[in-house]
């Protein structure tokens, strides 16, 4: 952790934090709006920031930080001025060394409170009452939107236009279509964070109510309890990893299981595969299961390097090796779906026993509602996340290919290195000197920034970020920075107590059970295909694009995530132990490394020194 400034309490000032040798001008490669400004000190400093490593767990590329501006846009313009959620409006961020650090703007006024919860009651309960019709029209208009991207096409710039633009009456010249698509690519992802964040709000708002409740008339429920009731509910995004348990039995029947061996490439399975009628036929099986479910992304979709499954098959080919492994030794490999619902009922019988006959109906009534809307908390990420991302990154990589043509990166990922302000501008001059023949200034003017950045970009990979900046709140009391992040009052007070060292780490309870088992740290997707049967996985956070090896993990422990985030939803619903927003697991854990899970306690336990 940096130097802490005594007078500003536990954490660092972000004005302090110093910048990792070699790196210094990181800076340029970010809005101005994006730092910390000097400015902006007096409030800054004095404001709660951490570190949001479950979105953003790596340095950002230039272009990539569209994926922060406009889903905070449009968090924001959902949360605070559509539905005018109560005690919060939006989030700002800054970007620090690379890293993104957020914090919330909270509604503190007593009277603000009272008039924005007149707009929330009457939109959100608009919503909750018309749910399945709405939902509905949402599927129809992101279906329409992932189609529209297909369709936009990226235009090549010809030495002479064809005769229907010298000769037709309705035509563009190259000049306008490439500027055209290029902004046209933009708007579409603006569009898909709008529709992404139209009903997510009001999932956590619909479960937010619900725990107040529960938490009002049973003080001593553990969130987990309150979370495990809603759980157990099939939702789409489980169906990939269906289908790929399915390709498992079909592998074993049909006698090709072994070409799935541990340690094999997806191509070399493939090969060995398409030597046999039995291999082809079960390949062409596979080509069935991939539109839609290989649209999968291999993370979160935040940055243009995750690929879909059908750019990058290792997750599922991982997948397949462990399902396939497991069943030769027996062992089950479905989702103890019926377990968890029996659990989930006894829980809600229960509790809803103690409860006297005026609040039971309301908290029936609430139950209920949570459990309607609960699968679009995990249900959007599919069409949003995974389908539309991977598809609207390989989009801005037709973008990088034209660029790359006319000299002016060396490579089509390139691009990535520069913004998408950057790249507008280049485009400019591309489509200018294309136009008029002149001689462009881009191929001497951006080869050298991407080479810088990319430099930069390494460097900032080996900087270990802290946990939070600034002036630790008092209390945090945002739902969704609580339910989602896991940033909860105890664990920033637990964070400005760590010092390194001790074999205990705490966080949230997210699922039930306890698992002792060897570590596997994994800091990037790149390393998910290392994860061996049996082991713990470690991670900074886990998104449900990676649900397929939890068939051959025991355990998971996070830095980050509450018992809402997606790696606590995971868990409960494939019955594993987890610990989530440990804030150090990653730093503090070592693969090989033998550790105990309480994910009834929230304790992480190291029970040897490692390797």
């Amino acid at each position: 952790m940096s130097t802490t400034d005594p007078a500003l309490g536990a954490f660092p000032s972000p004005y302090s934090v110093p910048t990792p040798a070699g790196c210094e001008g990181w800076e340029e490669g970010y809005p101005y709006y994006a730092v910390f400004d000097e400015r902006r000190r007096e409030t800054d400093e004095n404001r709660f920031w951490f570190w949001n490593s479950m979105h953003f767990p790596v340095p950002m590329p230039a272009f990539d930080v569209i994926c922060i501006d406009s889903p905070y846009q449009a968090v924001g313009s959902w949360q605070n001025r559509v539905f005018a959620v109560p005690p919060a409006m939006g989030i700002d961020y800054r970007i620090v060394n690379g890293y993104v650090y957020i914090s919330g703007n909270p509604v503190t006024d007593p009277e603000k409170i009272a008039e924005r919860a007149g707009f929330f009651q009457a939109r959100a309960g608009h919503y909750y009452e018309h749910w399945t019709e709405l939902y509905g029209k949402w599927r129809a208009k992101m279906d329409a939107l992932i189609a529209e991207l297909g369709e936009l096409q990226v235009p090549h710039l010809p030495e002479y236009e064809p005769d229907e633009v010298a000769l037709a009456d309705d035509r563009n010249t190259a000049f306008y279509e490439v500027l055209d698509a290029y902004g046209r690519c933009l708007r579409l992802l603006d569009l898909m964070w709008q529709h992404h964040f139209e009903f997510l709000l009001l999932g956590y708002g619909a479960y937010a109510t619900f725990v107040e409740l529960c938490k009002s008339h049973l003080p001593d429920i553990p969130d987990q309890h309150i979370a495990q009731m809603v759980a157990g509910i099939d939702v789409l995004l489980f169906k990939p990893d269906a289908e790929l348990r399915r390709l498992a039995r079909l592998a074993i029947e049909t006698g090709v299981d072994g070409a799935f061996a541990e340690g094999r490439t997806p191509q070399e399975i493939d090969t060995e595969l398409a030597r046999s009628e039995a291999g082809r036929s079960w390949l062409a099986e596979l080509e069935e299961v991939k539109d839609p479910w290989f649209n999968m992304a291999t993370g979160d979709g935040l940055y243009h390097y995750y690929r879909s499954w059908l750019d990058d098959p290792s997750i599922p080919y991982a997948a397949l090796i462990g399902h396939i492994g497991a069943l030769r030794a027996g062992q089950k490999i479905d989702r103890p779906t019926e377990e968890i619902v029996r659990e989930r009922e006894r829980l809600a019988e229960g509790y809803g026993a103690l409860l006297d006959e005026a609040t039971r109906g309301p908290w029936n009534d609430l139950l209920a509602l949570s459990r309607t809307v609960f699968p679009y908390v995990e249900e959007h990420k599919f069409f949003c996340d995974y389908w539309f991302l991977t598809r609207w990154w390989n989009k801005v990589r037709e973008f990088g290919a034209l660029l790359a043509v006319h000299g002016f990166i060396e490579d089509g990922e390139d691009i990535f290195q520069l913004s998408r302000h950057e790249v507008a501008v280049a485009l400019d001059e591309l489509v200018l000197t294309w136009a008029t023949g002149g001689r462009p200034l881009g191929p001497h003017h951006w080869p050298g920034i991407v080479a810088r950045r990319r430099e930069l970009l390494e460097r900032l990979a080996a900087w270990t970020p802290p946990p939070a900046l600034g002036i630790a709140p008092e209390a945090v009391t945002d739902p969704m920075t609580i339910m989602l992040w896991g940033v909860t009052t105890e664990r920033v007070q637990d964070w400005a107590r760590h010092r390194d060292g001790g074999n205990e780490l705490n966080g949230a309870a997210a699922s039930p059970g306890v698992v002792e088992g060897v570590a596997r740290v994994v800091r990037s997707v790149t390393e998910i295909a290392d994860v061996r049967d049996g082991e713990i996985l470690v991670c900074g956070s886990t998104s449900p694009a990676w649900a397929p090896i939890f068939s051959k993990i025991t355990a998971t422990v996070t830095d980050v995530g509450g018992v809402m985030s997606h790696a606590a939803i995971v868990c409960r619903e494939y019955g594993l132990p987890a610990v989530v927003g440990t804030g150090r697991a990653t730093s503090e854990i070592r693969t090989g490394q033998t550790i105990r899970v309480d994910g009834s306690g929230g304790v992480v336990t190291l029970l040897d020194s490692g390797r």
